[in-house]
C-alpha cells in the first residue's frame, strides 16, 4: 500500500517543455494527498507561477555544457557534482517515496541522488527521442515513461506509454467546441518556444502580407515573440492594418488555444500535447536544431491524424506558409476535420496515467 503522508520529488529542467508536464503531475499528486517538492534551476523557477502554493520549490546548483563560455563549461562538472552531493545528503535525511525526472540538466542532482540512495525513481520523456540527461539515466531508473509514442529508446530499455501530461488549465478546455473559419473575425495563434521564436517572427508577418486582402482583414493575431523582436513584428502587422497582440509569453495560452481557428507553432512536446487535447488545426514548423530532430518526431502523430500540416524549416518561406494558412482558413470543412483529427490523438488523462506509475513505485518501495 502507498505510505502514509507520501513525499514526491519532481525534478525538471528550465524550459516550459519540462516544467509544464511536471506541473500537471504535481496537480494530480497534491489532490491525492501527496507532499510535492519541485527541484529546478533559476530558469525553471520562472515557470512556477502556475504551480500550487502547496508545492515546495527548491533551486538546485546546476549547469549545462551547451551554454556559456569556456570558463562556464569547465566549471559545469564541479557545479553538477556539488549539486549531486547536496541532493544526496538531503535525500538521506528526508527519504522521499519517489523521485520523478522530466529531463534537463537540473534533474541530474535529484536522479543521481535517487540512484545512490536506492530511492524508487522514474523519468518522463516528453519527446520522441530521449534527451541527453534522460538517456544517461534510462538504465538507472525503475520506469521510463514516454510522452510521444513511439519513443526511440536505447536497446534493451522498455518504455511505458503515458502521453504528455497537460496542466489543469488545459484540461478545463479539453475538446472545447471548435468554430471553423468563416466570414467573421478569425483568431490566428502563433508561438514558438524559447529557442525557436525568431524564425516565426521573421516569417509569419511576411506570410500574412501575402494573403488576400479580404482574408487578411479578418485575422486577429496573437503571437509570441522575443522582446528584441517585439517592435518590428508589431510594426509589420500595424503596417498591414492587422490587429495583433505581441508578447514574449502568454499566460492564458489555454484560452487562446481554445478560441483559435488556426495555430502556427513549433513542435515542442508540450505544445503538441496542448494542441491535441484541446483539438485545433495547426501548422507545425519543427525546430531544425533540436537534438536528433526530435520535434519532427513529436509532430508525427498530429500530422498522421490529419490534424496538422508540417513545414520543415528547409521549406519554410513566406510563400509556403501563406499558402498553408490560406488553404486552411478558406476551407471550413477541412479545418473542422483537422480539429477533430488533432483531438483524436490527444491524451487528456496522461497526468493520471503518470500518477498511477508513481503510486505503484511507492507501493513497491514500501513493500
Amino acid at each position: 500500500m502507498t505510505p502514509a503522508n507520501p513525499h514526491l520529488i519532481i525534478a525538471a529542467g528550465g524550459t516550459g517543455g519540462h516544467m509544464f508536464p511536471a506541473q500537471a503531475l504535481s496537480e494530480v499528486m497534491i489532490r491525492r494527498g501527496w507532499r510535492v517538492t519541485l527541484t529546478t534551476d533559476a530558469r525553471g523557477a520562472r515557470y512556477t507561477d502556475g504551480y500550487s502554493h502547496a508545492v515546495e520549490v527548491r533551486q538546485v546548483a546546476s549547469a549545462t555544457f551547451a551554454r556559456g563560455g569556456v570558463v562556464a563549461k569547465l566549471a559545469a562538472p564541479f557545479r553538477i557534482i556539488g549539486g549531486i552531493v547536496a541532493a544526496t545528503l538531503k535525500m538521506w535525511r528526508e527519504r522521499p517515496d519517489v523521485v520523478v525526472g522530466f529531463g534537463g540538466y537540473p534533474t541530474i542532482p535529484a536522479l543521481a541522488a535517487a540512484w545512490i540512495t536506492r530511492t524508487p525513481c522514474m523519468i518522463h520523456e516528453q519527446n520522441g527521442v530521449l534527451g541527453r540527461v534522460n538517456r544517461l539515466f534510462a538504465r538507472r531508473v525503475d520506469v521510463v515513461a514516454c510522452g510521444t509514442w513511439p519513443t526511440e529508446l536505447p536497446t534493451g530499455i522498455e518504455g511505458v506509454q503515458t502521453g504528455n501530461p497537460v496542466r489543469a488549465a488545459v484540461l478545463e478546455r479539453a475538446g472545447a467546441p471548435y468554430m471553423p473559419p468563416g466570414d467573421w473575425p478569425m483568431s490566428l495563434l502563433v508561438f514558438g518556444g524559447s529557442q525557436g521564436a525568431r524564425i516565426l517572427a521573421d516569417t509569419v508577418p511576411a506570410a500574412v502580407a501575402l494573403l488576400p486582402e479580404g482574408l487578411r482583414g479578418q485575422l486577429r493575431i496573437a503571437q509570441q515573440a522575443r522582446p528584441e523582436d517585439h517592435e518590428r513584428v508589431a510594426g509589420a502587422y500595424a503596417a498591414l492594418g492587422v490587429r495583433a497582440e505581441i508578447e514574449p509569453f502568454f499566460r492564458d495560452m489555454p484560452r487562446r488555444l481554445s478560441e483559435a481557428q488556426l495555430v502556427i507553432s513549433r513542435a515542442g512536446a508540450s505544445s503538441v500535447a496542448d494542441i491535441s487535447v484541446i483539438g485545433r488545426p495547426a501548422i507545425l514548423i519543427p525546430y531544425a536544431a533540436a537534438t536528433a530532430d526530435h520535434q519532427s518526431a513529436n509532430a508525427r502523430g498530429l500530422v498522421e491524424a490529419n490534424g496538422a500540416v508540417l513545414i520543415p524549416e528547409s521549406r519554410l518561406t513566406p510563400e509556403t506558409l501563406a499558402q498553408a494558412i490560406q488553404t486552411i482558413l478558406t476551407q471550413p470543412d477541412a479545418a473542422d476535420t483537422m480539429a477533430r483529427g488533432a483531438l483524436s490523438v490527444g491524451v487528456p488523462d496522461a497526468a493520471t496515467r503518470l500518477a498511477a506509475l508513481v503510486e505503484e513505485l511507492a507501493r513497491k518501495g514500501a513493500s
